[in-house]
């Protein structure tokens, strides 16, 4: 068990700032002499091993080297140079046994839970915020927080939330730690594997039965009878593999973390947090679970109107009618029936539409769904709270009232735009005002004229007259860094936000958006930004939905499907980079013999960024470049102390280049591209 529980993740957002900010930076530097660099060729590698842990995801691959996917915030996902045997990760660090048994961690080391202690070691298993490795000798050790363990002799050991138990040579198990529900309460009987999840464990008796113990919030300790050879146990789902290489899964399955991916045979299984990941016998990792609630899965056919909610997601057809899709748990995808609606809104937890009247209609959540009377032009439903503007252009709000977001002021509006507990309107003048909680000065809107506003969880958007788009609230996630251009519209998420450019093009960006899942190319009409997914439609009227963050259960295309890669061979290119006239700097990469240079999602260092400001001397990456739809690495950079930016290449699965002409200075000439000198990339 690598996992931690649910509602620990809020808590954890914040400390991401300055990283979150800078993970799309970089620069550099002018053409010199091409130094030949073979670069590693990790992206033909298979996994020997795989551990899902809260938000993030690792895998050993067969030269030893250790390749992490999903939530980086920490720097679990940047792990180590050098060979391993093994790995685990838990909820923001991980740890790993090198060749010669030595075990060192990585990530975010709260009460000294990646200070590993010394000594050769077989085995390492990563909690929340304490571990336990498995000595040569069979001595169990802990460190981190609550080190206690008990004396002897031990095959293995796995480490849950609270508490963590270990296999005994005898075959007999033996738990301590947090025991409030027998958590530390082992049945009898010899075991052959065992694994530790929040408040249960599961083991393998030697007749390859589960056997589980401690607390079922959802069933996790029934396991399903039959004969397995492993079992692994997340926080509140656990997973096993039959002797016939099937995997199955039981327990809390909201985020498809159970629903194993039908046909072919597995090696093994790691249960994390809200996904899974699993070791197929051919080497390819393939892992499932968050999200799967179908909010991004779009029924075929022509949409006016797509609005995405928290976990799911109306389209208004060009007939009116309403269709909903995604998480039903307050029936907020059931719209009324027989009704046709002029539009539609999705919040969190419930859904309005306009009828064809002007009257209004809410469904879901049922405090939040008892509209005003009278005739409305536009309805927008936020988090626990909605607000509508009425055909005299007086605003109307309803539903929570503690932060003040039903208060709205007086006056004459054309639009309105609900956030979790603020509010924002354009005024016939185009002038804002927003009302509610004023937390991170979400409320303090800016001057000048607007023809479109947004407002999510903690920040709000605006599109001005001239087409510029600007941003205020909540802003460490990147969420209020709107890109340069001319925009059409804009819709603002929990910590993402997206607009359609005045080209019909989508931009986004906010909260680790890297482009691992990328808004649809083309030009579209029109933006709806969810919890955190996305919808578009086009400009035939074709809805797309798409997942801002994949936190950690996509595994990259070259470990789950490796024979995509193998038409890759060898790969050369240059990474370029200019300073834009608004101080941003942006980069890309140009492959070699190629006329088109390649931008990924991420790809600009903000203005202002100087040595007293930003973190000096940490490597940051971009977001993944494709060359004939296949990953080929990431762009690094660093801001260096003297103000210059240094440039390297991480091939996928692969370790840093570092090019002879690597800098970009720290003044450099406006809209001018200079060059890295050229990086090879392996291959044969």
């Amino acid at each position: 068990m690598t996992a931690t529980f649910a509602h620990w993740r809020r808590m954890i957002l914040v400390s991401a700032t300055v990283a979150a900010l800078l993970a799309a930076a970089s620069a550099f530097g002018v053409a010199g002499e091409w130094r030949r660099v073979e670069a590693q060729a990790g992206d033909r590698e298979l996994a020997i091993a795989v551990s899902a842990g809260s938000v993030s995801s690792c895998a050993v691959l067969t030269s030893g080297r250790v390749h992490c996917w999903g939530d980086g915030r920490y720097g679990v996902t940047t792990p180590p140079g050098g060979r391993f045997r093994a790995v685990s990760v838990g909820s923001g660090h991980a740890c790993g046994v090198r060749e010669l048994g030595v075990i060192q961690c990585w990530g975010y080391s709260d009460r000294g839970a990646t200070d590993a202690p010394s000594g050769r070691f077989s085995e390492v298993s990563v909690g929340e915020d304490r571990n336990c490795g498995l000595r040569v000798s069979g001595e169990v050790v802990c460190w981190g927080w609550r080190t206690d363990a008990p004396p002897g002799r031990f095959r293995t050991v796995s480490v849950g939330s609270g508490h963590a138990c270990a296999l005994r040579d005898s075959g007999e198990v033996a738990c301590w730690g947090y025991d409030a529900d027998g958590e530390t309460d082992p049945p009898a009987g010899r075991f052959q594997s065992i694994s530790a999840g929040a408040y249960q464990s599961c083991g393998v008796r030697e007749s390859g039965e589960i056997k589980c113990w401690g607390q079922s919030w959802a069933d996790e300790t029934d396991a399903p009878t039959g004969r397995f050879r492993a079992v692994s146990m997340g926080s509140f789902h656990s997973c096993g593999v039959r002797e016939s290489g099937e995997v199955e899964c039981w327990g809390v399955g909201g985020w498809g973390e159970i629903n194993v991916p039908p046909r072919g045979r597995f090696q093994a299984v790691s249960a994390g947090d809200e996904h899974t990941c699993g070791l197929r016998e051919t080497g390819a990792v393939e892992c499932w679970g968050w999200p799967d609630y179908g909010q991004t899965s779009a029924p075929g056919g022509a949409f006016d109107i797509v609005s995405a909610g928290g976990v799911h997601t109306c389209g208004l057809r060009e007939s009116g009618e309403t269709e909903c899709w995604g998480d039903d748990d307050f029936r907020t995808a059931e719209p009324q029936p027989d009704e046709r609606f002029r539009t539609v809104s999705a919040g969190p937890s419930h859904t309005c539409g306009l009828w064809q009247s002007g009257e209004l209609a809410c469904w879901g959540h049922r405090e939040r769904t008892k509209v005003p009377s009278g005739r409305f032009v536009a309805v927008s439903a936020g988090g626990v709270h909605s607000c509508g503007v009425r055909m005299s252009g007086e605003l109307a709000c309803w539903g929570h009232r503690e932060r003040g977001q039903t208060k709205a002021p007086s006056g004459r509006f054309v639009a309105v735009s609900s956030g979790a507990e603020h509010s924002c309107g354009v005024r016939v003048s185009g002038e804002l005002a927003c009302w509610g909680d004023n937390g991170w000065g979400k409320v303090d809107a800016p001057a000048g004229r607007f023809t479109v506003v947004s407002s999510g969880a903690e920040h709000s958007c605006g599109v001005r007259v001239s087409g510029d788009l600007v941003c205020w609230g909540y802003g460490l996630q990147g969420q209020t860094n709107a890109p340069g251009g001319r925009f059409r519209t804009v819709s603002v998420g929990d910590e993402h936000s997206c607009g359609v450019r005045e080209s019909g093009e989508i931009a986004c960006w906010g909260w680790r958006y890297e482009g691992e899942t990328q808004p649809p190319p083309g030009e579209h009409r029109a933006v709806s930004v969810g919890g955190y997914h996305a919808c578009a439609v086009n400009n035939d009227g074709l809805a797309t939905c798409w997942m801002l963050y994949n936190r950690g259960n996509v595994a990259p295309i070259w470990l789950s499907k490796p024979d995509s890669v193998m038409s890759v061979s060898r790969t050369a290119g240059r990474i370029v980079a200019r300073r834009l006239a608004d101080g941003r700097t942006e980069y890309g990469w140009l492959p070699a013999g190629g006329e088109h240079r390649i931008l990924p999602r991420g790809r600009y260092l903000l203005a202002g960024a100087s040595a007293d400001r930003w973190i000096v001397n940490r490597w940051l990456r971009s977001s993944p470049i494709e060359v004939d739809d296949v990953e080929i690495g990431r762009i690094e950079a660093r801001l260096r102390a003297d103000g210059r930016i240094e440039f390297a290449f991480t091939p996928t699965g692969g370790e840093r280049i570092l090019p002879p002409s690597r800098y970009f200075p720290a003044s450099p000439t406006v809209d001018r591209w200079l060059r890295s000198t050229e990086i090879e990339l392996g291959g044969g």
